[in-house]
């Protein structure tokens, strides 16, 4: 059984702002709005959320060592 996290810290690419998170296990977040800056983060090509691409740990089905989340 695998050790699921569903904290991340999501760093801001525009200012830089970091902010500790809960993932959802429900579904995939495309989108995030960055309070410092107003920045609307999406995810990078190639990956599935804004937390496999800014956050410090994946979402939680690539955690379980799926392939792809939410069908991306």
């Amino acid at each position: 059984m695998v050790n699921i996290s569903l904290e991340s810290e999501i760093t801001c690419p525009n200012c830089g702002h970091k902010k500790l998170e809960i993932m959802p296990t429900d579904a995939c977040q495309y989108f995030y709005d960055c309070e410092k800056c107003k920045q609307v983060l999406k995810p990078l090509n190639g990956d599935c959320c804004v937390f496999c691409s800014y956050g410090t740990v994946p979402c939680p089905p690539i955690q379980q060592d799926a392939k792809s989340c939410c069908g991306v």
